[in-house]
């Protein structure tokens, strides 16, 4: 499952964190109430589909080399802020996704 399966728990693990940011956006109220313990059952499920994910991943790949690219949340995580938030993203932000990158590359020996 390798590089497949961390990607696919890094997704999993970002669509968790999405859900629970839009669970903070809704709205007080009764209806808003609900809809955001809706956010939150999709986060928890997301991010337990995730672990499981990545429990199978941590199987058959170094630890060493498979939790650096778990760093790629901090790029899905960004982008998609930016996407469905309208978030800025700053030449900082774009600096560090490139060196996120950088360094994935660098400890999977220059995959």
């Amino acid at each position: 499952m390798g590089i497949s399966g961390i990607i696919i728990a890094s997704l999993l693990s970002c669509l968790g964190q999405l859900c629970q940011k839009q669970a903070a956006c809704v709205p007080s109220g009764s209806a808003g109430r609900h809809r955001a313990w809706l956010w939150l059952f999709v986060a928890l499920v997301a991010m337990g589909l995730g672990l499981l994910v990545w429990l199978v991943v941590l199987q058959s790949v170094p630890v060493g080399l498979a939790y650096p690219m778990m760093s790629l949340n901090f790029i899905w995580v960004s982008l998609a802020a930016h996407w469905i938030w309208g978030e800025r993203l700053t030449r900082r932000h774009w600096l560090g996704i490139l060196l996120i990158i950088l360094g994935i590359i660098l400890l999977n020996g220059g995959v």
